[in-house]
């Protein structure tokens, strides 16, 4: 079964629709704190949430003894790119309309402890190193996203630069335009790094990403932002700022197509 069968499999149930609605009103929830919504035993939204997970389009995170969910939109994404400019029929202009609510605010939470989190995930069919040189190699970066060179020094300390591409350039951006430091490095499994955006002027976020190998060619890749304390920054994740590129469902959905067919959305 591939990822778009999982996918519409999860969506195709009534009630794992109704979880995807609480977390899009409040993410970050508890089971305890889903279960309280649904009449249904533990054991049941249990079961439920194990399918959204599978599909990839809920996301768990440890905030200390608690397990927390949360929305992830990039399988919704990854629908919308290869389906939507197919299939223009009623059927299509719903599931766009799914899309839209998924990417919107959904994706970020408050926290009980007061913290501010995006979470992403999407598996891409290409080993942990082809992933880990997607994100911190110029060569790469320049292909998928916003299709601008960084560079890495990649170790504890080490220092994170986002250069502007040309066409950045060429609308008055100066060559450096995020910066950061290296927090850990653990090449391929897990890089986290500061992230700043030098034009929102704002202070420096908390970037993790973790990626994982399940053995049969398929790697999972899970980015998560803590963006505690700089609401433009989230805005700009989210993809929320107009004429400002999709935000992180936009760059894991093109990275993911230029790992597995050679060419980036945009080509």
């Amino acid at each position: 079964m591939d990822d778009d069968d999982l996918a519409f499999k999860a969506l195709a149930d009534p009630t794992r629709r109704f979880l995807l609605d609480l977390l899009f009103a409040r993410d970050g929830r508890t089971l305890g704190e889903l279960e309280a919504e649904v009449e249904m035993t533990r054991f049941g939204v249990s079961k439920h949430l194990r399918v959204l997970e599978d599909a990839g389009l809920v996301v768990p995170r440890r905030s200390g003894r608690e397990k927390l969910h949360f929305l992830n939109p990039v399988p919704i994404r990854l629908i919308h790119d290869r389906w939507i400019g197919k299939y223009t029929e009623r059927p299509a202009a719903a599931l766009a309309d799914l899309k839209r609510r998924l990417e919107s605010d959904m994706t970020t939470t408050e926290t009980g402890a007061g913290e501010t989190v995006q979470v992403y995930r999407v598996y891409i069919k290409a080993t942990p190193q082809a992933i880990w040189d997607a994100i911190t190699k110029p060569e790469w970066t320049t292909k998928f996203g916003y299709q601008a060179p960084v560079e890495y020094d990649l170790r504890p300390g080490g220092a994170f630069r986002g250069l502007a591409s040309e066409a950045m350039k060429e609308h008055g951006a100066p060559d450096v335009v995020i910066d950061g430091e290296v927090v850990e490095a653990d090449p391929p499994r897990r890089l986290v790094q500061t992230w700043r955006a030098l034009f929102l002027g704002e202070p420096h976020t908390r970037l993790t990403y973790e990626i994982e190998d399940d053995g049969s060619g398929v790697s999972r890749l899970t980015v998560t932002h803590d963006v505690t304390g700089a609401p433009q920054t989230a805005a700009q994740g989210a993809g929320e700022i107009p004429e400002a590129g999709g935000g992180w469902n936009q760059t894991l959905s093109d990275l993911k197509t230029l790992l597995e067919t050679g060419e980036s959305l945009f080509a």
